[in-house]
This record gives C-alpha cells, structure tokens and sequence, in this order.
C-alpha cells in the first residue's frame, strides 16, 4: 500500500508550476489545478482509508509510513492545485493522531518547513493548511506547555509574521498564537513583544491585520502580563493613530470600543494616558480624514471621563512641549538664514574655498 501511494503520489513540482511569490501580484488569480487530479484523488482517497482503518496495525504500519514517508508528504504540501493540499492535510492529520511515535517528528518537519520559508526562501504553497493542522495539534497540548512548544511558538510562529505574503495565512496563524495564550496567558507579554519586533511600517494592509490579532490577544490578557509590555505597545498604537493611512488610525481607534481593553488602560491611566495623548491631540488638531477626526474626538472625550485632572495635566504638557519644539523651530530656522545672509555677502572668486559634489569632483577630474 505504501509503495502503491509513493509511487503514484510522491513527485518533484516542475520550477515553472510553482508560483512567484506566494500571496504576491498574482494572489488574486484563479488557482492552479493539476490536470492528473483525477488519478490523485483516487490514490489519496486509497491512503486516507488506508491511515484510518480500524484494522491497521500502528505498530507494524510505523515501519512503512516512516520518517522518509512523512517528509516526502509534507514536500507535496507545495502544490498549487488547492484539492491535493486539502487532502494532504486531512491524511497528515490522521498520520498524526493514529502513529504518537511519530508526532514530535512531524512537529520538527514542520517547523523545518516554517523555517525555511521565513527565513529563507518565501515561498510554499502549504503554510495555511500546515498551520491549520498544527492549530489542532496545540489544542492537545498537555499543561504545563513543554519547552520544545514554547520554542515552536518563539522561533516558527512569531517570524512566520514577517514575509510580506503572511495575509495568505494571517487567519490560522493568528489561531494557533491565540490557541497557545489561552493554554498558558504567561506568553502574551512575550507575543506581543514578537508583534511589535516584526511591526510592519510602509504596509497599511498589515498593520491593520496586526492590530486586529492585538486586540484579540488583549481580550485574553491578564493584568500582570499587560504592564510588563503596556508602554511599546501603546506607544506604536500611538503611531498607527496618527498614520495618514486613515484604516490604520481608524482600526488603532476601534480599540477603544472593545470593554477588556478600555478597562486595562483605566487601570493603568496614570502610565497609558500620557503615552497616548500626544498622538490623540496631534490628530484632532491636523488629521485629513473626518471619520478618523470624529473617532479622536471621542477617545479624547472617553480620556476624559476617566481621569479629567489628569487629562488636562496631560494637555499642558503638551501644550509646553508644542512651544519649546516651535521656539527651538524658530531659532534653527533664523539661524539658517542668518548663515545665507552671510554666504551671500561672500564673493565667490580667488583662492575661497567652494564645496562641490563628490560627484562634481570626479567629474572634473
């Protein structure tokens, strides 16, 4: 059986039928379907029956669907013809529930794969199906987590937000993270310390996808982990609401609506109002987008609800600040002329010393 399934299943895809770029230019397009499906379907319905027999024997069958089995399953993963990754995750699936011996390895294969597409080559077909699996497999995870899963978590899950194709498979992605929070809410501090390492800057589609997995993580959050990371955090929460790309700052100011969050931040006004108010006054006094204006305006008036003394310390502060960075505009500014003023009055002839462009320079030599 084993034979009858490699032989028939296992293959090298031709470089021309991979895609470019996964979830790049072409993510739009129709998907590519492999015009042998109709052979593979058969197969892979022959091994999904043959995987999950009740009279398969896991012990004798361990010897057959071996390490070498696995990986050149997990190869197949790269397929554009979306049917044959369905398969192959619910076999790999089934491989992974019926053979324990072989769990810790496919766990490793995977993260092999993770790895290499993170940081190396960008490219595989396979990561939501992979991570639809894995979503499963956490689910299982005995408490207290293992070191190896925390590991997974740091060194696979977290980089797996960084390639510019994570939209693909930002949902299963942000379901595992989730999956490993409520199992063990110490790792939120550390995850969020992950998404703010891997922040996108010059990608709006992105932050809004990072924002809505941070809201998420801050719904499940307990008190003791969310001062450890409050301060960064709201500050880039500051810098998404003044971004000019207004889904940006509006998603950043939607979190205002959500209970959990609102409470965390009333907790801890003393700390958070200070970080978040210069961004919320720099907005309502210049922001270009009136849904954004009209959002600021009511965080701003939500602020003071909460802590009116400390709010109008807060716009004092900034207040001052605003003047002593205007005087010191100011004086850069008439300090540069004075400079012109006084390079104008210079004759530009002899021996005085003229600055030229490098490029200038190698011209005239």
């Amino acid at each position: 059986m084993c034979k009858v399934c490699a032989t028939n299943l296992f293959r090298v895809f031709p470089p021309n039928y991979r895609s470019n770029y996964l979830g790049g230019e072409n993510d739009d397009d129709e998907p590519t379907f492999d015009p042998a499906w109709s052979h593979l379907q058969l197969v892979y319905d022959l091994l999904l029956k043959f995987v999950t027999s009740s009279c398969l024997d896991a012990k004798v069958a361990k010897k057959y669907i071996d390490h070498s089995f696995i990986l050149r399953l997990l190869d197949l993963f790269d397929t554009e013809d979306p049917r044959e990754r369905e398969c192959l995750k619910t076999v790999l699936h089934r491989i992974y529930g019926k053979f324990m011996v072989h769990r810790p390895f496919i766990r490793k294969s995977m993260g092999n794969i993770f790895y290499r597409f993170v940081f190396e080559t960008e490219r595989n077909n396979g990561i939501a199906e992979m991570l639809e699996i894995f979503g499963s497999v956490i689910s299982g995870f005995a408490l207290p987590l293992k070191e190896e899963h925390k590991i997974f978590l740091w060194r696979a899950l977290i980089p797996l937000h960084k390639p510019k194709s994570v939209g693909v498979y930002f949902q299963q992605l942000s379901y595992c993270v989730t999956q490993f929070i409520e199992k063990e809410p110490k790792l939120a501090s550390s995850v969020i310390k992950g998404l703010l390492r891997y922040w996108p800057i010059t990608n709006s589609q992105k932050e809004v996808m990072f924002l809505g997995e941070l809201e998420e993580i801050l719904e499940a959050i307990n008190m003791v982990e969310f001062q450890k990371i409050m301060v960064p955090l709201f500050w880039r929460i500051g810098c998404c609401i003044n971004s000019f790309h207004f889904q940006v700052a509006e998603r950043a100011l939607f979190l205002w609506n959500n209970d959990q969050i609102v409470n965390l931040i009333a907790h801890n006004r003393q700390v958070l109002i200070p970080v978040i108010f210069p961004a919320l006054e720099r907005n309502a006094q210049s922001h270009w987008n009136q849904a954004v204006l009209n959002l600021t305006l009511n965080v701003r008036k939500m602020l003071s609800e909460m802590d009116d003394e400390l709010f109008l310390a807060c716009h004092a502060r900034f207040k001052e600040e605003e003047s002593r960075l205007s005087l010191e505009a100011q004086k850069r500014k008439e300090t540069w002329e004075q400079l012109e003023n006084e390079a104008s009055l210079q004759p530009v002839s002899g021996n005085t010393a003229v600055l030229v462009t490098p490029l200038a320079t190698s011209i005239t030599c």
